[in-house]
């Protein structure tokens, strides 16, 4: 059976990085391309059929974090522009420390983040964990194909959640993690366990990818009808979604 290639878009201005990462992940078995700049980053993305977009948070003309935003919340007025482009994994390029930005990033949508300088064998793991989660939804239902919490209904192998009837725009992150609590609904999931087997590594320290995924989903849930909360934090151990 022909192996499929997948597709890796590279934003990043610094070209011998970019050529690094190309050569690295072309024996790997993946099509690199790279942009230098944030605009023509933004049109290659919205215009070519990617797997997986790496940004770079500071490039020239259009920053890293405006780029996300315009794939993950505008829409563009060019009809001819795949608007799947919107739902493509983005794995964020952020300077060591700089806190700020891994936030911003994925409160704007972003997959996950690695802090540059990065080993080539970390950004090839989280590029794999990535596309693996995409692309075969690796989360059992252990139930059926759609399962009904109250208002929400999840529809798993089209990796789509409803609720009220109405489609959840979900980032993939965002609908495993979902998942993940409606699966164990009145039970609580460890933060350990959600970062391990929904991005695909372990925890760090001082690591608030899942609480900042957290806080996007509830963002977008909303409270139940009654007013309470959906997803209830259990201090130091992790998550629990309150069925009502």
């Amino acid at each position: 059976m022909e192996r499929i290639t997948e597709r890796i878009l590279v934003v990043d201005d610094d070209t011998e990085l970019c050529e690094l990462v190309i050569e690295y992940l072309a024996p790997e078995g993946f099509a690199v391309e790279a942009r230098h700049d944030g605009e023509s980053g933004l049109e290659a993305a919205r215009s070519g059929d990617y797997d997986l977009i790496i940004l770079d948070v500071m490039i020239p003309r259009l920053s890293g974090l405006d780029v996300l935003r315009r794939l993950r919340v505008d829409r563009p007025e060019d009809k001819n522009v795949d608007n799947n482009a919107s739902r493509v994994p983005v794995l964020m390029l952020t300077a060591r420390g700089e806190d700020i930005d891994r936030i911003v990033g994925l409160e704007l949508g972003a997959d996950d983040y690695l802090p540059k300088p990065f080993n080539p064998r970390e950004l090839t793991a989280r590029i794999r964990a990535i596309l693996r989660r995409a692309s075969s939804g690796e989360l059992s239902t252990r139930e059926s194909d759609s399962i009904v919490v109250g208002d929400l209904q999840v529809f798993a192998d089209a990796r789509r959640m409803q609720k009220n009837d109405e489609t959840l725009e979900l980032t993939g992150v965002e609908f495993d993690i979902l998942l993940k609590l409606l699966q164990a609904r009145g039970e609580v999931v460890s933060r350990k366990s959600l970062t391990l087997e929904v991005l695909g590594r372990r925890a760090l320290p001082y690591d608030r990818s899942i609480d900042t995924h957290i806080s996007n989903l509830r963002r977008k849930l909303g409270a139940h009808q009654n007013g309470g909360e959906r997803i209830k934090s259990i201090r130091s151990v992790g998550y629990v979604y309150v069925t009502n």
